[in-house]
């Protein structure tokens, strides 16, 4: 079996081990209904083993992390938490001692959100590209240069080190895992036992155009947006949205860009090419794609798409179809 162990510690965040598990307890369930062995085993590992708190207060029962010999585990991810909790595990002798060994020896290695501040502490991030939790990218880059910090990424994959931004971006990498390891069928299906929304690629932002403009506040524009999104292929220009909001188009856009700290267009485009990105990595046509999102026809998607993200859409297309 694949062995997959958690290194926790205590005021762990409980969802970047609890979360992660399941897809892989899902992934052995949709096995089973084939007649198939399960695949993986998953267990957290702590220094000292015992009983161990997460930040929530749910009490964890972990292996000691002398139990656990260099290559017995194919998979060694740290969990992330809070820096006053994250503090005390970095400068661990004993995760400090173990670590470096296990993951030397691991088909593949990484973190959940901030726990690749420990990875880093013992340079083993050194000249690779990270993800982790939006807060802590600034910390991380500035501690370790050597480092390179993806602000935007859900996870990352260089070579064996996995990284994730936390929380419930363990949850998408873990999917991606089983992409890799068995096939995309068994990835969709723990996805919608999940009652996942979508398998999120890692390339998607952190922030949806949708949630940065929540972030805001309480946005008197939330339910347009929620139309906007919905209604992708609709004309989304300044007098349509104007006139659907009830307000003046100059009254409109000054209250928008408030709201959302975009201008109208530039948040209609992001939120089409968000769109794009994802009908693409499902392997659809341009000219469907196009139509779909309302940057039809196919030549200004492509301009738009390569002049956002670099790559025209067809190449992209073929680069991520099927992950």
């Amino acid at each position: 079996m694949h062995q997959v162990i958690f290194i926790v510690y205590p005021g762990f965040e409980l969802l970047d081990t609890a979360g992660p598990a399941a897809v892989f307890n899902g992934a052995n369930r949709a096995l089973g209904q084939q007649r198939q062995p399960a695949y993986y085993k998953a267990d957290l590992v702590s220094a000292e083993g015992g009983a161990i708190e997460s930040s929530s207060g749910v009490v964890a029962q972990t292996k000691a992390i002398s139990d656990v010999e260099p290559g017995e585990a194919q998979t060694v991810l740290v969990a992330g938490a809070e820096r006053e909790q994250l503090l005390p595990a970095v400068a661990d002798p004993v995760l400090r001692a173990a670590l470096p060994r296990l993951a030397g020896k691991a088909q593949r290695f990484g973190s959940v959100c901030s726990g690749g501040f420990l990875l880093a502490a013992l340079g083993l991030l050194d000249g690779h590209r990270v993800a982790t939790h939006w807060d802590s990218c600034k910390p991380l880059a500035e501690t370790f240069p050597a480092v390179t910090v993806d602000p935007d990424a859900l996870y990352v994959v260089d070579g064996r080190l996995w990284t994730s931004a936390g929380v419930t971006t363990g949850i998408d990498m873990a999917l991606a895992m089983i992409a890799n390891d068995l096939d995309a069928t068994i990835a969709g299906e723990v996805a919608k036992r999940l009652i996942l929304y979508a398998r999120r690629p890692g390339y998607q932002s952190q922030f949806s155009p949708v949630l940065k403009a929540q972030v805001k506040g309480d946005s008197p524009f939330a339910d347009l947006i929620g139309w906007i999104q919905s209604n992708l292929d609709a004309p989304l220009d300044v007098p349509s949205l104007a006139d659907r909001a009830g307000l003046t188009e100059r009254t409109f856009h000054r209250k928008f860009v408030a709201a959302t700290g975009e201008t109208p267009a530039r948040f209609v485009e992001t939120a089409r090419l968000d769109a794009a990105r994802m009908l693409l990595s499902r392997g659809l046509s341009l000219k469907t794609v196009a139509a779909q999102v309302g940057l039809f026809p196919a030549a200004r998607l492509s301009e738009a798409f390569a002049r956002r993200f670099g790559v025209p859409p067809g190449l992209f297309r073929e680069m991520h179809a099927g992950l």
